[in-house]
């Protein structure tokens, strides 16, 4: 007796968590055209909290229910404006949850398994409120899956075509996502760029070649462009390299790199994406 398998395609998901912000709707915008080229679907997700006035007894000043109904309601609306602006295109889902932002997430992701998911660099109250800038900083620190972080005004536009993963050289084969990477690169049909940041060769040790071998070995199938930056600051030189050479996305791992502070903080020059209206996926080791 024969029996026939049908192989089901997986779809793609992209999950957007959002404070119905500008700045969060931007993302979700970003996230909807990208869906539409990569073929996957969109999880849109709010997660509230219970606003609390901390008088001499703590006091709820609104009811479990009216933000649970609040947060479905704020989300159908969108679903509804994205479901119009692509024609029915993409499936969009939507998904409320009470919680610690973070922790909800991480649950969702668990769950849904995402392709990458996709936040806004600031939230409500711009550079003076950085309540979604920090949820954005902590979802990369503590997220296992990949994170997009869209600056303000971004578009999608014409796709991603150009990619730069930075990249110092380093114990490469422990802490490069090959098989991440390889993957964004081929969905994406994109030409990969890595992007090394020295200066006057302050950083070039003796393993340096070999590891740069090494590198080129685990991504030689995807034909890597590399390039080698000559600056004293990582941030400022991935930066005005992105710009200049017309880079769609930059491809980091925060954790190694310590380019978080430098990313996220509002006072320094150094925010290598929000300056430069660059996406950044975050990645870990």
């Amino acid at each position: 007796m024969l029996i026939l398998y049908s192989k089901a395609k997986i779809m793609k998901t992209i999950i957007v968590p959002t404070d119905f912000s500008p700045v969060a709707l931007n993302a979700t915008n970003y996230a909807a055209d990208m869906a539409i080229a990569v073929d996957a679907e969109i999880l849109l997700v709010n997660i509230y909290t219970i606003p609390i006035s901390y008088t001499e007894v703590p006091v709820a000043l609104i009811s479990t229910e009216e933000m649970k109904k609040a947060s479905e309601s704020e989300l159908e609306t969108l679903k509804t404006s994205l479901e119009h602006i692509t024609s029915g295109k993409i499936k969009i889902r939507i998904e409320s949850r009470m919680g610690n932002t973070v922790d909800e997430l991480e649950d969702i992701c668990n769950t849904a398994k995402p392709f990458v998911v996709i936040m806004g660099a600031k939230g409500k109250g711009g550079i003076e409120n950085l309540l979604f800038g920090s949820t954005t900083l902590t979802a990369i620190r503590h997220l296992s899956w990949p994170v997009i972080c869209v600056p303000p005004g971004k578009e999608y536009g014409t796709g991603i075509k150009k990619i730069g993963f930075a990249c110092d050289f380093k114990e490469v084969k422990e802490s490069t996502p090959v098989s991440l990477i390889k993957e964004i690169v081929s969905v994406f049909g994109a030409e990969l760029h890595i992007l090394n940041v020295d200066y006057n060769n302050k950083d070039f040790r003796s393993e340096t070649p070999e590891q740069t071998f090494k590198l080129h070995d685990l991504l030689k199938d995807i034909k890597p462009i590399y390039q080698f930056i000559n600056h004293p600051d990582v941030e400022d030189g991935i930066n005005e390299f992105a710009e200049t050479n017309n880079m769609d996305m930059i491809i980091a791992i925060p954790k190694k790199q310590k380019l978080l502070e430098g990313i996220f903080k509002p006072s320094s020059t150094k925010q290598l994406i929000f300056q430069s209206h660059i996406p950044v996926m975050c990645v870990h080791e």
